[in-house]
C-alpha cells in the first residue's frame, strides 16, 4: 500500500468525485441507470488526449468492440482484451479509452476494448456471455491463449474474473494473467462494507440497486455472477489494484486472500485515498499513470 497518502491532485479529484457523482436516485431503477449513462457514458478528454497517434478500428461483428494499436507494436502478435466499467449498465469503449489507449501505448500491444451488452436491455449473463465470445474469437483468429492478457475496471475487472469461471466450465483456453481494477466480485450483500462512508462515489444501497437491475431476479450467488463465491484455484496471475477508501475495497480484498489460499499467484495493491478507477484521471493525477504502468508491466511480463 502507498503510505504517504495521496498526491495533492489525488485529494482533489476524489473531491470532485464525491461532489458530482455520489447522488444516485433511490427505488428508482430507470433513473439511475439514466444518470449512470449520462455521467459515466460520455468519453472523457483524457481519453481524447490518450489516443492520439494511436490507430482506432471499430468492429460489429461477429463481436463488438473497438481496436486500439500503437503504430509499431512492440508485442505484435499479444493481444489485452479490455471490459470496461460502469455497473453492467453504462459506458462503452469510447467512454474507457483514457485507460485502453494509454495501455496499448504502454504495454506496446493491440488491446480490444469489448462493446458487451448492457442491462437492463440485457440482463445478467449475458455480458459474460459476450466476454467468452469475444475470447473465443480471438483465438480462432489465430491469437494464442498464452499471448492474451485480460484487463477490466470495477463492474468489468468482476466480469473479467467471472469471464475465467466461465471458460474454467466450458473446458476453454484462459488467457496468460488478468489485471482487475477494484472488481465487483461479489453481489450478495452479505458482509459489511469497510468503506460505507468514505467511498466518493457509491454507498452499499447503490450497489445493490446496480445489482438487481443487473441481475433481474436471478441468484446473485452464482460464481458468474459473484466470482468471488467460486473455486479459484488453478485461475492464472491476478494483479487486482484498489483504493483504501472506495466500497470496492472489501472485494477485492477478499477475493486476494482466497486467491492467495488457492495457490493462486495473486498480487494486490491499495493506493492510498483516491476514488474508484482514479485511472481514469491519467493527465492530471499522478497515481493514475502510476498505476496504468503497474498494469503495463504485468501484461508484460505474462504475455
Amino acid at each position: 500500500m502507498n503510505n504517504a497518502g495521496p498526491s495533492i491532485r489525488g485529494r482533489i479529484a476524489t473531491m470532485m468525485v464525491r461532489a458530482v457523482v455520489k447522488h444516485w436516485p433511490q427505488n428508482d431503477h430507470p433513473a439511475l441507470v439514466r444518470r449512470a449513462r449520462r455521467i459515466f457514458g460520455s468519453p472523457k478528454l483524457s481519453g481524447l488526449l490518450q489516443q492520439r497517434g494511436l490507430r482506432i478500428e471499430e468492429v460489429t461483428s461477429p463481436v463488438r468492440g473497438e481496436w486500439l494499436s500503437p503504430p509499431l507494436p512492440a508485442f505484435p502478435d499479444s493481444v489485452l482484451l479490455y471490459l470496461h466499467g460502469g455497473g453492467y449498465i453504462s459506458c462503452s469503449p469510447r467512454s474507457h479509452r483514457a485507460i485502453t489507449a494509454s495501455l496499448a501505448r504502454m504495454i506496446g500491444c493491440r488491446v480490444f476494448s469489448l462493446d458487451y451488452r448492457l442491462a437492463p436491455e440485457h440482463p445478467f449473463p449475458a455480458p459474460v456471455e459476450d466476454a467468452v465470445a469475444a475470447l473465443q474469437w480471438l483465438m480462432a483468429s489465430g491469437v494464442k491463449p498464452e499471448n492474451v492478457a485480460l484487463a477490466g475496471d470495477s463492474a468489468g475487472g468482476g466480469l473479467a474474473l467471472a469471464t475465467l469461471h466461465s471458460l474454467r466450465e466450458k473446458g476453454l483456453p484462459r488467457p496468460a494473467c488478468a489485471a482487475c481494477i477494484a472488481p465487483l466480485a461479489d453481489m450478495t450483500g452479505e458482509h459489511a462494507f469497510t468503506n460505507a462512508a468514505s467511498c466518493a462515489m457509491f454507498s452499499p444501497v447503490d450497489g445493490r440497486a446496480f445489482a438487481e437491475i443487473y441481475l433481474n431476479g436471478q441468484s446473485p450467488k452464482s460464481q458468474l455472477a459473484s466470482p468471488l463465491l467460486g473455486e479459484l484455484a488453478g485461475m492464472p496471475p491476478l494483479l487486482i489494484q484498489v483504493s483504501n477508501k472506495e466500497l470496492l475495497f472489501d472485494d477485492a480484498f477478499r477475493f486476494h486472500d482466497k486467491a492467495k489460499a488457492a495457490g493462486v499467484d495473486s498480487r494486490l495493491h491499495v493506493y492510498a485515498g483516491l476514488p474508484h478507477v482514479w485511472h481514469m484521471f491519467i493527465g492530471s493525477v499522478p497515481e493514475a499513470a502510476q498505476a496504468l504502468r503497474e498494469i503495463a508491466e504485468f501484461v508484460k511480463e505474462h504475455v
